[in-house]
């Protein structure tokens, strides 16, 4: 019988990216709707100021996480390249240095020695990459990927507060949008938890909380601005 684990591991790039983007699109068109609420808005300057929220963070979101992991992307690719040329160059004096990292993680020196060898023969550059730079299949940086998946969980997360600015009158915003969105976030947090593998009380008591603090400040500078107006 076959034995197969599969580990949450796998999910850190994309799952990163998700939970920051769905987390960014909530709180922060919660927070610019109540803003535009404190401020004395009505209905439709608030769901224009909410999709253009949502327009602007959904493009702002995937381009920053496409600059940001292309250039940890670049920083992998220049110290495999330099790597490369060590193989290249010094063959010997890298087996020796990956020997030393498994002497070093627990095994004797005789069998550290074996172990490189075999792995250099196998793969120089990957055992080097992996167990050297630490750079895996699992952790290395995917920029499409971490775009895409950014840009489309605001979206959804964004879409979620304008879904109950049109649901109910402007005077009762200021009560349901962040009731909602703080509901929004706790849902958020219980599932990003569940499939990371990680508390789910801790996860979803630090979303809410960052959140509520968010739409708080927000609108009080709505309401000083709207006074002031």
């Amino acid at each position: 019988m076959i034995h197969t684990e599969r580990h949450r591991t796998e999910r850190i790039g994309w799952l990163r990216a998700s939970v920051l983007g769905a987390n960014d699109g909530i709180v922060s068109t919660a927070s610019l709707v109540l803003g535009v609420v404190a401020a004395g808005a009505d209905s439709e300057a608030v769901l224009i100021a909410g999709v253009a929220g949502l327009v602007a963070g959904a493009m702002s979101m995937a381009a920053g996480e496409y600059v940001s992991v292309s250039s940890q992307s670049d920083t992998e690719q220049a110290d495999l390249a330099r790597e490369r040329i060590e193989l290249a160059d010094e063959p010997v004096q890298e087996r020796k240095e990956l020997a030393e990292i498994y002497v070093k993680r627990g095994l004797d020196p005789e069998l550290a020695a074996t172990v490189s060898d075999q792995l250099m023969k196998h793969d120089a550059l990957g055992a080097h990459a992996r167990d050297e730079l630490g750079i895996s299949e699992v952790t290395t940086a995917r920029p499409l990927q971490a775009a895409f998946a950014s840009a489309g969980t605001f979206s959804v997360g964004a879409a979620l507060p304008l879904l109950v600015v049109l649901m109910f009158p402007a005077h009762l915003l200021m009560w349901v949008v962040p009731a909602s969105s703080l509901l929004f976030l706790a849902i958020l947090g219980s599932l990003a938890a569940r499939t990371g593998g990680a508390p789910v009380l801790r996860a979803t008591f630090r979303v809410t909380f960052w959140g509520a603090l968010a739409m708080a400040l927000t609108t009080g500078v709505g309401a000083i601005f709207g006074v002031a107006a």
